[in-house]
């Protein structure tokens, strides 16, 4: 038995029904708009999609023009907890649009994932204060910038790799070094973890506590020809400083 085709239609019935019950009086296809509801000076639109698109979005915002309380209406997806779905209902709320989902069943059952209400932008930014820290923290520990914006399926140049390279620099130039000796030469903080979980396979160890360069760092960074001249610069002028 085929399953039935859905329609737009499917989802007025429920969200009609829900409306009216609360005491608003409910119209379907009034000057554009899917679904009206008004109760007293109260104006809610809700606009019928078979799935969540950027036309959807901006018809819902066109109607902002005409009142506050502006629904979108999709059905139900099957899968409500990946990020995709917390980003849509983040988009939804940050457009002060409200969204709500309707499961097609033998007995449809609305739920409204979000209400239309201001965005705090402020509120946001601060639960996300982590994450723009470490972003400032990578911008800081690059040197240059060597990706292209944009680019897919490339390897991407980040403040973890720069630092590799620079440790890779300098023990190329001076021969096994202990991290406190590499640190003392500018390599960062970050150097005994680098060296001890060695992610790129580019040093060995040859006694406690003393690292070497490998061949496959030696091979590896002949990848990144301005880095590796930017960093060998910098070890050279780290050494003239210390003949000072």
């Amino acid at each position: 038995m085929t399953e039935k085709k859905r329609k737009e239609a499917d989802l007025y019935q429920p969200i009609q029904k829900h409306f009216t019950k609360l005491g608003y009086k409910v119209n379907g296809e009034v000057n554009d708009c899917d679904l009206t509801a008004v109760k007293g000076e109260e104006l809610i639109i809700v606009e019928l999609k078979l799935s969540l698109t950027v036309d959807l979005l901006i018809q819902a915002a066109k109607r902002q023009r005409l009142t506050e309380l502006v629904y979108i209406a999709i059905p139900k997806p099957k899968r409500t907890r990946s990020k995709r779905w917390n980003d849509i209902c983040h988009l939804v709320k940050r457009l002060e649009l409200g969204l709500i989902t309707v499961s097609l069943t033998k007995r449809p059952k609305i739920e409204f994932t979000a209400h239309p209400q201001p965005f705090d932008r402020k509120k946001v930014m601060t639960y996300s204060k982590r994450k723009r820290n470490a972003l400032i923290k990578e911008i800081e520990g690059r040197s240059a910038d060597y990706n292209t914006g944009g680019s897919n399926k490339t390897k991407i140049m980040t403040a973890y790799k720069e630092s590799c390279i620079h440790i890779a620099c300098c023990l190329d130039k001076h021969g096994p070094l202990s991290p406190k000796a590499l640190k003392e030469i500018g390599t960062g903080d970050k150097t005994p973890s680098i060296l001890q979980k060695n992610y790129y396979k580019w040093f060995d160890r040859v006694q406690r506590g003393v690292y070497q360069l490998n061949e496959k760092g030696k091979n590896e960074m002949a990848d990144y020809p301005e880095l590796v001249t930017y960093y060998e610069d910098k070890v050279k002028g780290n050494l003239k400083s210390e003949e000072l």
